[in-house]
């Protein structure tokens, strides 16, 4: 909004100051500056707010340190985050870019079914305090399983289909002779002994709507997904959008719950996707810089630049949280932030055609969610075969298996977030490692 305030000022009144908002680094600053005093400032008030309405978190008996202490604390703190990340956006973003349509639509989608998640657990616990019962977490999930499903599978085909048919979202690719050969970044054109380029080979850069994304570590890191159809016969490439969108909603619906079952301890999630955020941010500004690209031989990806705004919102607004998230907590994120967190990770690494990176730099998520499908998967095996259900990890998630192994949630919390910046720069060091 202000970015196209100023940029009519500056235009009709040539106002001093008013193209300030035309450089982008001043916008993404800005948007960090913002998102850290909404979440610190503004926050404190939600938090009293929340206090007020006794939205309070209400702990299930499993044996570990503190629990008890967490009882009572102000949860659906994902509201803060979510509005430190939108508002900053909203004012400094161009909002006629695609991207950020889209990363808008995804962070409000999965805050809604978060914030609804939240709502009927809590409305559970005070019918079942007003009629007089003892209310147990477990005995309601807020939203039904399937329904959150439902919900997030939504949410991925809209990305996928926009992703996939949008004319806005293109790629840069380099053409030679007629434009029937597209080479890679680095690769040779064909020249004489001289060295001059023959006639007809000549370099032409087009923007091109292609399906690929990047693969890591491998020297021709481009991967077109219509492969994983072609083979079928010719012409079966123009049924790639179906395989694509399916992989698309998986990612997403994969990641937004591996932050959903990380949220377990205080600060651990909303740490883990800042540090996740600001190695997306990296991407971003390479992908989008059309000499960086050139030079680290990566894909260019034209009008990705201004998505680095609603990223420096989103590490803000994380890093704003922990101020009242870290141990110990005052206020928990709960499903209206955690769902939403996964969500917009994974929707950013589809973006910026890096989603076969997410294993690596989504580390902590990946085992997170491992941890409770090996658990839960070996439990009913073994109560099969035996009679008697039997446990890989003392509790799942992980991170609840250190705390049964005595460590304190602090100790556990930090060192997931070094985990989180090694994996980062492993994934980062894929730019130049292949």
């Amino acid at each position: 909004m202000l970015y196209s305030l100023f940029t009519w000022l500056k235009q009709e009144f040539n106002l001093p100051g008013a193209g300030l908002f035309q450089y982008l680094t001043f916008r993404i600053a800005m948007s960090i500056l913002l998102s850290l005093v909404i979440a610190m400032v503004y926050g404190k008030r939600i938090i009293l707010l929340l206090q007020k309405k006794q939205i309070g978190e209400t702990v299930r008996e499993l044996g570990l340190q503190g629990e008890q202490q967490k009882k009572g604390t102000p949860t659906m703190g994902g509201i803060i985050i979510l509005l430190s990340i939108l508002v900053p956006t909203l004012l400094f973003a161009n909002l006629d870019k695609v991207y950020i349509r889209l990363m808008i639509l995804c962070t409000v989608w999965l805050g809604v079914i978060g914030f609804l998640d939240d709502y009927f657990k809590l409305k559970a616990r005070r019918e079942a305090l007003r009629a007089g019962g003892s209310y147990k977490k477990k005995d309601s999930d807020g939203l039904a399983g399937v329904t959150k499903i439902i919900g997030q599978v939504g949410l991925g085909i809209i990305v996928g289909v926009t992703l996939y048919f949008s004319n806005a979202v293109t790629v840069e690719r380099e053409i030679i002779g007629s434009g029937n050969v597209a080479l890679h970044r680095g690769e040779r054109l064909t020249k004489d002994s001289t060295g001059r380029i023959l006639p007809g080979t000549e370099r032409r850069v087009v923007k091109v709507k292609t399906p690929i994304t990047t693969i890591p570590f491998v020297k021709t890191h481009e991967f077109d997904y219509s492969r994983l159809i072609s083979w079928i016969g010719p012409g079966a490439e123009r049924y790639t959008w179906i395989i694509y969108i399916i992989i698309v909603t998986f990612i997403i619906t994969a990641v937004s719950n591996g932050a959903n079952i990380t949220d377990g301890l205080d600060g651990l999630a909303a740490g883990v996707s800042a540090i996740v955020g600001a190695a997306i941010g990296v991407f971003i500004y390479v992908s989008s810089n059309y000499r960086f690209a050139d030079y680290l031989n990566v894909m260019y990806i034209p009008n990705l630049a201004e998505l680095s705004i609603f990223v420096g919102a989103f590490v803000g607004g994380c890093i704003g949280f922990l101020w009242y998230n870290a141990y110990p907590a005052q206020v928990f994120m709960g499903d209206t932030g955690s769902l939403a967190l996964g969500g917009i990770i994974a929707s950013l690494a589809i973006i910026v055609r890096k989603e076969l990176l997410i294993p690596i730099f989504c580390g902590v998520f990946l085992v997170e969610n491992l941890s409770v499908i090996i658990q839960v998967s070996y439990f009913k095996y073994t109560k099969k075969k035996y009679g008697e259900g039997r446990r890989v990890f003392l509790m799942s998630p992980l991170h609840h298996h250190y705390q049964k192994k005595g460590f304190h949630e602090n100790k556990i919390a930090l060192r997931f977030w070094i985990v989180t910046v090694l994996l980062v720069v492993v994934s980062i060091m894929t730019l130049k490692i292949r």
